[in-house]
């Protein structure tokens, strides 16, 4: 199943990200850590991509669609026009230098890398569109209502 979302780049919208990634997957058996974990990470790289590679412009967007299979578990997909960043080329931070130093931020993006299986970064040339793709591997299935 495919789930689509557009939003503006805000940071103001990242609360109504964290809601989609929850309802989407809130269809599904998937436990409670789990939805934090992968709300999390979408969250962070939507958030880097609005902040750095969009300076907070409403007037661009992302694009966020979420693939669900059974069997091979969740893909998350953000498409946006920005400033792209290869997610190879990240160089983790000294998390002891990190406290040491007492900044804040500058490890998001190694929680995204714990928490995901899976991350890789295109820029499609034609569209001139860069896609960041997040995967887990989950079994999970359709949520049974009552």
């Amino acid at each position: 199943m495919k789930y689509n979302y557009k939003v503006p780049c805000c940071k103001d919208q990242l609360q109504s990200v964290r809601d989609f990634v929850r309802t989407t997957l809130g269809n599904y058996t998937i436990s409670d850590v789990e939805m934090h974990q992968l709300v999390l990470a979408v969250d962070e790289v939507c958030s880097n991509l609005m902040i750095h590679s969009h300076q907070c412009n409403p007037k661009h967007s992302l694009e966020l669609r979420i693939e669900i299979d059974d069997n091979k578990g969740i893909t998350f997909e953000i498409y946006d026009f920005g400033k792209g960043f290869n997610f190879k080329k990240y160089e983790e931070p000294c998390i002891k230098q990190i406290i040491k130093d007492r900044r804040k931020g500058g490890v998001g993006l190694l929680l995204v890398r714990r928490i995901m299986d899976q991350i890789d970064y295109d820029f499609h040339k034609k569209s001139q569109r860069n896609i960041y793709r997040l995967h887990k591997k989950l079994a999970i299935q359709p949520a049974i209502r009552s």
